[in-house]
């Protein structure tokens, strides 16, 4: 017996973005620095699967605030490798 997947929803960057609770130009940010969610390029225009955008989400998941092994979700913003290398 086949297991049949359902299929994955795309939204558009305004829509993925209001799932997530950011702004669209948030995520456009995290997409030039490498640091958001996986995302696709048809037709030239970008779409984040559903299943994406709450896997990147989960990242972030935490117990506590003193949790050692939450919060991986970086900010849209450049990291120097080096330093980002000796914090990981």
């Amino acid at each position: 017996m086949e297991t049949s997947r359902a299929p994955n929803r795309y939204l558009r960057t305004p829509e993925a973005g209001r799932h997530l609770g950011l702004s669209g130009r948030t995520l456009e940010k995290h997409r030039t620095y490498g640091t958001g969610p996986r995302y696709r390029k048809i037709g030239g225009r970008v779409v984040y699967a559903l299943s994406d955008l709450e896997a990147w989400a989960d990242q972030g998941a935490q117990t506590s605030t003193t949790d050692p092994d939450g919060g991986r979700v970086r900010a849209a913003r450049r990291y120097d490798e080096e330093a980002v290398a000796h914090h990981v």
